[in-house]
């Protein structure tokens, strides 16, 4: 089974949902970084996963193929993303998904959490998933590897925006990507206007409370 789904996320907007494997079977619910999309998570949707469980990957609020208005003010409140994941967990009747959320997702399961609780979720995996994101954090916790390149892919200035994406792909993973994989990683993240990779920054986040109070498994 491979289908693709449109929901209606906070605040009305159109949120694009793709679906591949059992819809019977378990649900893990994939949700992708800053500047990514579904297509991230391709090794995963593509493997003998789909074999046993219902694997479903959004694509964010501003990314992908979702709506992508361009003011702050549709990414900076955390009740909006956390009624993006409830809508997709509640329209597509997923059944107390596996929620696995790759780095700036960590912010948005945290809002989903703080929002609407466990009650519908039975597990977390934070791959390498983000927590806190205030001042402090930036330079600890949120390294170079992410810091030296956000002046460029904020930037409206084309040239360093293409280029600082570049650096930002290759600092995703510790192996050079195939160059066809590369290629695409960088088209998918220009996808992302500047102004909304800004607007994704512009939180101040702490999430220690919601996670000291979980009691589902979590990784």
């Amino acid at each position: 089974m491979k289908v693709h789904h449109h929901v209606t996320g906070g605040g009305g907007l159109r949120l694009h949902v793709r679906e591949w494997g059992n819809e019977d079977a378990p649900s893990i619910f994939f949700i992708h970084g800053w500047s990514q999309n579904h297509l991230c998570w391709k090794n995963q949707y593509e493997s003998t996963l789909a074999d046993d469980f219902r694997l479903v990957a959004l694509d964010l609020r501003g990314h992908g193929m979702s709506d992508a208005p361009l003011e702050a003010e549709h990414y900076t409140e955390p009740q909006l993303w956390a009624d993006d994941i409830a809508a997709v967990i509640d329209q597509l009747d997923l059944r107390s998904p596996v929620l696995v959320g790759w780095s700036y997702a960590g912010f948005i399961i945290c809002d989903y959490l703080r929002a609407y609780g466990i009650a519908h979720v039975a597990a977390i995996n934070f791959v390498g998933g983000a927590i806190t994101l205030n001042k402090a954090a930036f330079g600890t916790m949120i390294g170079s590897g992410f810091l030296d390149h956000v002046i460029g892919a904020t930037s409206d200035d084309l040239p360093s925006n293409i280029e600082a994406i570049r650096n930002f792909v290759r600092g995703c993973t510790y192996s050079q990507l195939p160059s066809e994989v590369f290629e695409m990683a960088i088209c998918w993240n220009m996808a992302v206007p500047a102004k909304i990779r800004a607007a994704l920054l512009a939180r101040e986040i702490d999430s220690d409370e919601v996670l000291t109070t979980l009691a589902v498994p979590v990784l």
